[in-house]
C-alpha cells in the first residue's frame, strides 16, 4: 500500500514576516488532523526555510528525536547541554530530547537556509538528552536510529539510476530534490510517499534526485495529539 502526499498539501505554518516559512507534514500544533497524526515512528517531517538572521529562539523539546537534513545553506545549532554546531549539505544531525532540553536554530549566515527536520517517538520516554553530527554521510551507510526503531537511508540518484526502497512493515520516503518514478507515480520535490509491507519496490529518477527514506522497524501505536509548535 502507498500513500501519495504532495508538496501543495503540507500545512502552512511558521512566521514570514520574521523570515521563516515552515511546510508540515502531519498534524503540528494548530494544524490539527486527527486523520494525519504520524506514520509509524514518524510524527513530523517539516521543510524550513530560513532568511538570512531568521530562526527559532531557545525552545524545549522532550521525549523525541529529532533529526535534521540541510538542503541549502548552513544551520547553527545550540542546545542547553553545550552543544554548538554548524549543519551543511551532506551532514546529518540528531538531537535525542529525551527528558528535556532546549535548543536554538538559527541561519547566520549570508545566503538562505532551507532543511528537513524530522521527528520521530522513542521506543522508551525519559533518559539524558544527547547529540550528534554525522558529517557528509554517504548513500551506502544508513544512519541507523535504535532508540526510534528506525533508519535513515539516503539516495542520490542520476537520471535514469534506480534505487530499491527498503522492503519493511512501514517507510517514509521523501523527495528532497528532483522527480522520481515510484510504482508509476511520479514525485518532485516536497512529495512523499507512506509505504507499508511493500517488497520489490524501486525509485527511479526522472531528472537527477536526492531521497530520504526512513525505515520503520518497529510499529507504533497512533499518537492523540500533534507536535506542540515552536515558540
Amino acid at each position: 500500500m502507498m500513500d501519495i502526499r504532495r508538496a501543495g498539501e503540507r500545512y502552512q505554518g511558521g512566521d514570514p514576516a520574521a523570515g521563516i516559512e515552515s511546510r508540515h507534514a502531519f498534524s503540528f500544533g494548530a494544524h490539527y488532523d486527527p486523520g494525519n497524526l504520524r506514520f509509524g515512528a514518524v510524527l513530523a517531517c517539516n521543510e524550513e526555510r530560513l532568511a538570512p538572521g531568521a530562526g527559532f529562539d531557545e525552545h524545549p523539546h522532550s521525549h523525541t528525536e529529532i533529526v535534521t537534513w540541510v538542503v541549502e545553506g548552513e544551520l547553527t545549532h545550540r542546545d542547553s547541554t553545550g552543544h554548538e554546531s554548524v549543519v551543511r549539505p551532506g551532514d546529518v544531525q540528531r538531537l535525542s530530547a529525551a527528558s528535556g532540553v532546549r535548543h536554538v536554530e538559527r541561519n547566520d549566515g549570508p545566503e538562505p537556509l532551507v532543511f528537513l527536520q524530522m521527528w520521530l517517538t522513542p521506543l522508551q520516554p525519559g533518559g539524558e538528552p544527547r547529540y550528534e553530527v554525522v558529517r557528509g554521510i554517504a548513500d551506502a551507510t544508513p544512519y541507523a536510529l535504535p532508540e526510534a526503531g528506525a533508519m535513515l537511508h539516503v539516495r542520490r540518484l542520476a537520471a535514469g539510476e534506480r534505487t530499491a526502497v527498503p522492503a519493511a512493515a512501514y517507510v517514509y520516503l521523501h523527495v528532497v530534490r528532483g522527480q522520481v518514478r515510484l510504482d508509476g507515480e511520479e514525485l518532485g520535490a516536497g512529495d512523499a510517499a507512506r509505504i507499508t509491507g511493500a517488497e520489490g519496490l524501486e525509485a527511479e529518477a526522472v531528472t537527477a534526485a536526492e531521497l530520504l527514506a526512513w525505515e520503520i522497524l518497529e510499529p507504533r501505536a497512533a499518537a492523540t495529539a500533534p507536535p506542540a509548535p515552536r515558540p
